[in-house]
């Protein structure tokens, strides 16, 4: 009863009280009846600056939630103390909207979304913190495609976040700029973490663990963001990615290997360092151009300027799946290496570019890491370069590191 009390005098005083919260206000909401009504009022009305708390418990809603005010913060007692449920959800998609900058969401979980979990489109400045979402059936390819959902939007912070069960990308990154991906975890995810069509990522200290794929960095052709280039991949556990592919099929992310750990497809500049790879049964390392057909002049389809060094490599390519298992491993056998390019060039295989190449891919691995390069150029097979190159020693070199990305929310 006395939840069903503060729900309902919450809806009373946004519906008959004042026109909005004044700034700064700390708007408190309790989980019960009319909750619906009462937080999706409170986004409406909250004026910039203010904080909407969520109280402990379970809150049940029946349709999406919608944020267009800037600089608002909505947060919870945590990740497992406050969720937010959309189980019963029959009306929109996904579970909550954000649309305007300075976003910040912190300490709540968001279960069961028929579509994305959150998404913010078009903003400058959104941070998730200590934010779980998650499909609690597991995968499944009627899950909601995308967990973590920034897009078109820059200054994007995700730390110490936990995604599982979403049927394309766990936490998403698409067509943004100056990123931040950390200290979170991607778990039972098609692609656990993905930066598609980004400028100025980058993804560190994070666990991509029993997905599909770990870790992807993607550029995608006929997008109103083109040509994603200087991410960094660095400090990441990316261990036993071993979910089947779930993506309802006609997806790009369809087309990932079962075990693969980290992949670059279609990207330039992308730095892969001092990660922990390990127990991925297809690869851990892909570097591969884009695979399909395309009609957009302006899109490069090949992985341009990378450099992979210093990982740590354990067991690889025992159970390759898909694109791996029936076009690569039977030129490498198997275990398919730890590290492996498709060898995709314009007409000129890298080693021939010199070692100030400045599309170039190199590799500086551990002694001991496997490595192979099929030696295909765009859309076919040389008939000499069926054998692939093992010789690692041949792609040595390296690429000045850039700076480290700064967000304006995170001095």
């Amino acid at each position: 009863m006395k939840k069903r009390l503060l729900a309902l005098c919450a809806t009373f005083f946004v519906a008959f009280s004042v026109p909005a919260f004044a700034q700064g206000t700390v708007i408190s909401i309790e989980p019960g009846d009319g909750v619906q009504e009462a937080l999706q009022e409170a986004l409406i009305l909250a004026e910039p600056g203010s904080v909407i708390e969520l109280a402990a418990g379970r809150y049940d809603f029946t349709g999406p939630l919608s944020l267009d005010i800037a600089n608002i913060t909505v947060r919870g007692a945590g990740m497992n103390e406050t969720v937010l449920s959309f189980t019963n959800q029959t009306t929109g998609s996904e579970g909550l909207l954000i649309t305007a900058g300075g976003a910040r969401i912190e300490s709540l979980a968001v279960e069961d979304t028929p579509g994305d979990g959150i998404k913010a489109k078009g903003v400058d400045t959104v941070t998730f913190k200590d934010v779980r979402v998650e499909w609690t059936r597991g995968p499944h390819a009627e899950n909601g495609a995308y967990g973590l959902y920034p897009v078109e939007s820059k200054n994007v912070l995700i730390d110490g976040c936990v995604v599982k069960g979403a049927s394309d990308a766990g936490i998403y990154v698409g067509q943004s700029q100056q990123i931040i991906v950390r200290n979170s975890r991607a778990e039972l995810n098609v692609a656990g973490i993905e930066i598609e069509n980004s400028y100025f990522a980058d993804v560190y200290d994070n666990v991509a663990t029993h997905n599909t794929g770990g870790i992807l960095v993607f550029d995608l052709p006929n997008l109103p963001q083109m040509g994603g280039h200087s991410v960094k991949v660095f400090r990441n556990t990316v261990v036993a990615n071993d979910t089947p592919n779930f993506a309802p099929p006609g997806n790009v992310v369809a087309t990932v290997p079962m075990g693969t750990g980290i992949m670059i497809m279609a990207n330039r500049e992308v730095e892969v360092f001092e990660n922990d790879l390990s127990d991925n049964a297809s690869t851990n390392i892909l570097l591969v151009a884009y695979p399909r057909d395309y009609n957009d002049p302006t899109y490069n389809p090949l992985p341009r300027a990378v450099y992979v060094h210093d990982n740590k490599h354990g067991r690889a390519g025992f159970a390759p799946d898909k694109a791996v298992k029936d076009i690569i491993a039977p030129i490498t056998g198997l275990p398919v290496p730890q590290v492996v390019w498709d060898g995709a060039v314009d007409g000129f295989w890298s080693a021939f570019f010199g070692p100030d190449a400045e599309d170039a891919i190199y590799i500086r691995e551990p002694m001991g890491t496997t490595f192979a390069n099929l030696q295909m150029v765009k859309d076919m097979i040389l008939p000499w370069g069926a054998s692939p190159d093992f010789d690692i020693d041949d792609y040595d070199g390296s690429v000045p590191s850039r700076e480290p990305v700064s967000l304006p929310q995170d001095q």
